[in-house]
């Protein structure tokens, strides 16, 4: 009887714990929908410029307070998290990709691994930050080489993860009576290995929003991402930066914050879905 009680108990507990995880999924998107629908509706015409609300300081009427040209802050910092969003959606989409294509391309052979393994250890040596600056200043600057210096930036960690799995379903049995059916590498990477990978795809392409949402934001801040007609968080904290000194401390204060908040409701969401998926974490959801 004691036995069933705490049996009980365990479950009772278990659930509440999921419904904890689902609950901070479930809060996180549509944060995150509410913030990205407002933003659509904006319009660039309706952030006008009005040099008689200049510099207002954050109330009822102005939310985040108004910008030197008259600008509501609110509709500006809403803009451009959306645009960020949009680059941060391409650039890690794009780098989930290659990482797919590197660690099934590692699967191939000893060489082939070895060449990933390289590429992996190349990039993962110099930081993030200069890489990223350098592509993008390459390619000419603006969206195009913000989203593809992100893109081929962020990959590694995910690429180095996703191997791991793949070389250890490679080894697996079923994989091996494959081989001795005839079955073909793209049959075997198509059937065996890409369906245990989607769950790592999944959780590691909600993971690389964050870090690719704050380097865009970094690099444009520096002056080598976005150009400043773009409705960016980094151009709006780069131009913010010459108020700051008079006391204008809202031009900063709300986008930034609305950055890191948007940056730590896809943290929450990421690792909230691993917890489900995982089944090592699972286990105590």
């Amino acid at each position: 009887m004691n036995g069933r009680v705490v049996s009980k108990r365990k479950s009772t507990l278990k659930w509440n714990v999921r419904q904890r995880t689902m609950a901070a999924i479930i809060f996180a998107f549509l944060i995150l929908l509410i913030m990205t629908v407002s933003g659509l509706f904006i319009h660039i015409e309706n952030i006008n410029i009005n040099l008689e609300r200049k510099n207002e300081a954050p109330s009822l009427a102005h939310l985040f307070g108004t910008d030197w040209l008259g600008r509501d802050m609110l509709m500006r910092t809403l803009k451009g998290l959306t645009f960020s969003l949009g680059v941060g959606i391409l650039a890690a989409f794009s780098s989930t990709i290659i990482a797919l294509i590197l660690s099934l391309l590692a699967s191939w052979n000893k060489t082939a691994d070895q060449i990933v393994t390289w590429f992996i250890d190349l990039f993962l040596s110099v930081p993030h930050i200069v890489t990223l600056i350098l592509i993008s200043f390459a390619v000419g600057g603006g969206f195009k080489g913000v989203v593809m210096g992100l893109a081929l930036t962020h990959w590694p960690s995910l690429t180095r993860l996703l191997r791991a799995e793949v070389m250890q379903i490679k080894t697996a049995e079923y994989v091996g009576i494959s081989r001795q059916l005839g079955k073909s590498r793209l049959w075997i990477a198509r059937h065996h290995f890409l369906p245990h990978l989607i769950p790592q795809l999944l959780v590691g392409f909600i993971l690389l929003f964050p870090h690719a949402i704050l380097h865009e934001a970094a690099i444009t801040f520096l002056g080598f991402g976005l150009s400043t007609e773009t409705p960016a968080i980094g151009i709006i904290l780069s131009e913010s930066m010459r108020y700051l000194s008079t006391g204008y401390w809202w031009l900063a204060f709300f986008p930034g914050l609305s950055l890191l908040i948007m940056v730590g409701l896809f943290d929450m969401l990421g690792r909230n879905i691993r917890k489900l998926m995982d089944p090592f974490h699972g286990q105590r959801v």
